[in-house]
């Protein structure tokens, strides 16, 4: 544009005018200072995305409009007549409000690399922190600011906090490539107020985590989690659960699970699940929901029509997926409860004390159906150590490593756990494909990753973590929409956006409506897919052509642009 076409107004010659002034003044920043000022006048939006297939996040069929960007807002969908700073052909793409992760473990991730790079170049725009009952805040127990400290060493980070108002605080001062949200962590508050220890907590000790739990609410989380297979959430009680997640109902949060078992007793755990919810009464979100084993595939029927029963009987439950089907967790998961009474200290103590009793367990466990099948310790890879010597076994299976070690498998997940002071972390395939599709196809399931925000480069990219950290998110759009026709893609396009950001109680995101934040991907649907695999996970999408994260361009053709325009979530309580 030049500046005679801006000259056929009496404003636009007014603008030319007072620039030519400006000149005499700064020559050097003259013709910077014209391209500004005359966008300023001339141009209606920051964006307009033009011709594009707009799934509105409704789940309704898609249509073909032009959506405009101003201020960070969506601010026209339909023909956006007018000029822009920068306009971008849509033309056989799709629009779609960007993807909420309804299940993250980015958490305190977002210090070490701002970026997000594994999620929003599959179209995240949303993070939803703190499940499986942990949260980076409240943390005020001495072993949980040791261990945020041992943390804070390593990577270097001099910012600390201990409550959930310090923690939030701290992110908004902070540049971030997502927008963040969070729960607290049952096991949080456990931690702090009963301890590690396997024992019943007290009614005084009841109402001190009730406490916690409505302070971090007031100061903007959006509900509460728990991990009841990890310690020390693993050792409270149903009483326990209902009365502590009473504590954020005033608020409006809801309660979030890793139930109880995924396995032989999976129909119990969901139904533990509904019944804390209706209970505490809040809504319910069933995390991760899968059934591992081959001797418990095909119950994710039962669950899911579990879950449909309560829904009619007017109570929110609902769940969240990944589509794979391997796990991934700690590889002292695979030890009893009692190995984890006390903390890690105990744990360590127990791995060198009871070692043969620890082996015989993991043994008697491998053939009653904790792999996909009995026995197969192949199954079981190892994706992260915490030394170098050990640093070989990342990408490598339990059986290959117990060969070259030349010790049974069960004794080397004891050895490898004890030289690695527990830290160790491992990918385990233990699902079907026939569950996720049935899962999937649930008008009541979201999509979540179950991982933190991971990177091609720097710190983040070390080791052999699952592939859902990369690819959840394209994996569902290109290999079950597209490839399998599992669920249609205006379908799982809603389970993305305006499902999760209805859970969350969020207004103005999750569909591309008029003065909605300028969350938006756009993506072609004929090429969409995940690319990150078990043996190289540190691989971004293809497919995923541009991003928007509150108005600003954040990922083009798959790359990052540099732009850090995330924002701190919080709840707004109804108390």
């Amino acid at each position: 544009m030049t500046i005679l076409a801006a000259c056929n107004s009496p404003e636009s010659r007014q603008l030319i005018y007072y620039l030519i002034k400006q000149q005499s003044r700064n020559p050097k920043g003259f013709y910077d200072h014209i391209r500004e000022m005359i966008l300023e006048v001339v141009a209606m939006f920051d964006f307009i995305i033009r011709n594009a297939m707009v799934m509105d996040g409704s789940g309704n069929r898609a249509f073909q409009a032009d959506v405009a960007i101003k201020n960070g807002k969506i601010v026209a969908v339909g023909l956006a007549d007018g000029e822009a700073e920068r306009v971008i052909d849509g033309s056989d793409l799709v629009l779609a409000p960007g993807f909420v992760d309804m299940h993250s473990h980015t958490d305190t991730g977002l210090l070490i690399d701002p970026h997000a790079e594994s999620k929003i170049t599959q179209g995240v725009t949303l993070e939803v922190n703190g499940n499986c009952g942990f949260s980076s805040a409240p943390c005020i127990d001495e072993p949980s600011r040791a261990e945020l400290e041992s943390w804070r060493r390593k990577y270097e980070i001099e910012d600390d906090w201990q409550t959930m108002g310090d923690l939030l605080s701290m992110l908004e001062k902070r540049q971030i490539g997502v927008n963040f949200a969070t729960l607290v962590g049952h096991c949080n508050l456990r931690s702090a107020v009963v301890g590690l220890a396997d024992r019943e907590a007290s009614p005084k000790e009841i109402d001190e985590m009730k406490r916690l739990a409505a302070e971090s609410m007031e100061q903007g989380a959006f509900g509460i989690s728990t991990g009841l297979i990890y310690a020390p959430g693993c050792f409270a009680n149903t009483s326990e659960l209902i009365e502590v997640t009473k504590a954020v109902s005033p608020y409006g949060g809801f309660y979030a699970s890793h139930i109880r078992d995924e396995r032989a007793q999976l129909a119990e755990a969901v139904d533990e699940a509904i019944r804390i919810g209706r209970e505490a009464g809040v809504p319910v979100e069933i995390s991760h929901h899968k059934a591992c084993g081959s001797s418990n595939w095909g119950k994710v029927q039962m669950t899911i029509a579990m879950i449909r029963e309560a829904r009619e009987t007017g109570h929110d439950v609902t769940a969240d997926q990944y589509p794979y089907t391997a796990t991934a967790t700690s590889l002292s998961t695979l030890l009893p409860y009692w190995a984890h009474d006390g903390g890690d200290k105990a744990l360590l103590g127990h791995l060198k004390n009871r070692r043969e009793e620890l082996i015989a367990g993991l043994i008697a466990a491998s053939e009653e159906g904790v792999f996909a099948t009995n026995g197969d310790w192949g199954s079981v890879l190892i994706s992260g150590v915490r030394t170098e010597k050990n640093r070989y076994c990342e990408g490598m299976n339990m059986q290959d490593i117990a060969e070259r070690r030349g010790v049974p498998p069960a004794q080397a997940v004891i050895d490898l756990l004890e030289e690695e002071d527990a830290a160790v972390s491992m990918v385990q395939f233990a699902m079907c494909e026939e569950d996720i599709a049935v899962v999937m196809q649930s008008d009541n399931v979201m999509v979540g990753s179950d991982a933190s925000s991971r990177s091609t480069s720097g710190p983040l990219s070390k080791g052999k973590p699952h592939p859902r950290a990369f690819g959840t998110f394209s994996r569902v759009l290109g290999h079950y929409v597209r490839e399998r026709n599992v669920i249609p893609l205006e379908k799982a396009i809603y389970k993305m956006t305006s499902l999760p950001m209805k859970k969350l109680g969020i207004k103005d995101r999750g569909t591309i409506t008029v003065g909605n934040w300028a969350d938006i991907v756009v993506f072609d649907a004929d090429k969409v897919i995940d690319k990150a695999t078990y043996g190289n996970p540190h691989q971004t999408s293809a497919g995923i052509e541009y991003v928007f994260v509150n108005g600003k361009l954040t990922v083009e053709h798959g790359e990052l642009t540099g732009e850090l325009a995330g924002k701190v979530l919080r709840r707004k309580g109804m108390k």
